[in-house]
């Protein structure tokens, strides 16, 4: 099974639970793949200034994707140095999880 979570939101206790369903799913014999997807406001929760830039790289080690908006970039002014380095930017964030349910995995929103 496959799984990806969708941050669209600032609210850091979503941010908070997104990471920790994250991890919790990596614990699952059943999960093959964990994928996060960040846009509209939740790109906070992927920048290099906030609070989980250790917890994302420990995230990434664990082989979760983690993808940000193109688009969310350019309607806040932000660069993709402004992410954490292994963070893809696709051009649309909204397509991007569209495209993960189309082969499969299963949405999941904090």
């Amino acid at each position: 099974m496959q799984s990806v979570i969708h941050i669209v939101s600032a609210d850091e206790s979503e941010h908070q639970t997104a990471f920790a369903i994250t991890e919790n799913l990596l614990e699952s014999d059943e999960i093959d793949d964990v994928a996060v997807v960040a846009q509209a406001k939740g790109i906070q929760a992927v920048a290099t200034d906030g609070e989980h830039v250790d917890r994302i790289r420990s995230l990434m080690d664990e082989g979760v994707a983690f993808s940000g908006c193109a688009n969310t970039l350019d309607a806040m002014d932000m660069q993709e140095s402004d992410l954490v380095e292994g963070v893809e930017v696709v051009p649309e964030g909204a397509v991007e999880v569209t495209r993960l349910q189309d082969e499969g995995y299963g949405y999941l929103r904090p």
